[in-house]
């Protein structure tokens, strides 16, 4: 198991446990499969730590059921029995986000993303999670819909020791440079490209 030694320690006045404990922002962006897929498994070593989980989806339907959601809501449940792991909150915005009653309503994403945004915000300054998933957020500040210097600077004040990844395409470059980790996610090959289409087991 490799160690992971960083190859310089800078001079910042903490200690090797200070630097290593720092909350991070994360991003997994580019044009290749499996960044939400990462996102997830960071969100499972998360559980087994037994810190609190918040998943925001900011584009895939409410009417998805992917199994990531089913796995980790059902996680969730057995810390609700048990007490092992962490808990875990789930929200998707396609059709409204959990905390939002307004049945008949047409939906109006750009609002329903600057909803979702606010509450994330509030949850923040309350130190909800311990690990943010902001599932496919570079969509909605990419279109405009909520500002990337707003996204930054409330990531940079959060309190406590809460973990931020986000993921989706085009990440925005001051987003990139703000975040303490980057993976872009190249496609090398696909079998969309082949005309396969995606499949149980493998998309959800």
């Amino acid at each position: 198991m490799p160690q992971g030694k960083p190859e310089y320690v800078p001079q910042d006045g903490l200690t090797t446990r200070a630097r290593r404990n720092r909350p991070l922002v994360m991003v997994h962006t580019g044009p290749g499969k499996g960044k939400s897929t990462a996102a997830f498994g960071l969100a499972l070593r998360a559980w087994n730590q037994g810190w609190p989980i918040g998943v925001f989806q900011f584009v895939k339907s409410a009417k998805w059921r992917i199994g990531e959601e089913n796995a980790l809501l059902a996680l969730g449940r057995l810390h609700d029995q048990t007490g092992e792991g962490g808990p875990v909150f789930w929200s998707k915005m396609g059709e409204g986000w959990s905390w939002i009653q307004r049945p008949g309503t047409e939906a109006d994403h750009e609002a329903d993303a600057r909803e979702g945004w606010e509450q994330i915000k509030r949850d923040l300054a309350a130190e909800a999670y311990r690990l943010y998933v902001l599932d496919e957020f570079t969509y909605p500040m990419k279109w405009g819909w909520i500002d990337v210097d707003d996204v930054v600077a409330a990531l940079k004040d959060r309190p406590g020791n809460q973990h931020v990844v986000i993921t989706g395409r085009d990440a925005d470059p001051r987003l990139v440079e703000f975040a303490d980790l980057v993976t872009e996610m190249g496609k090398v090959k696909h079998p969309m490209d082949r005309g396969q289409k995606g499949q149980k087991g493998i998309e959800w």
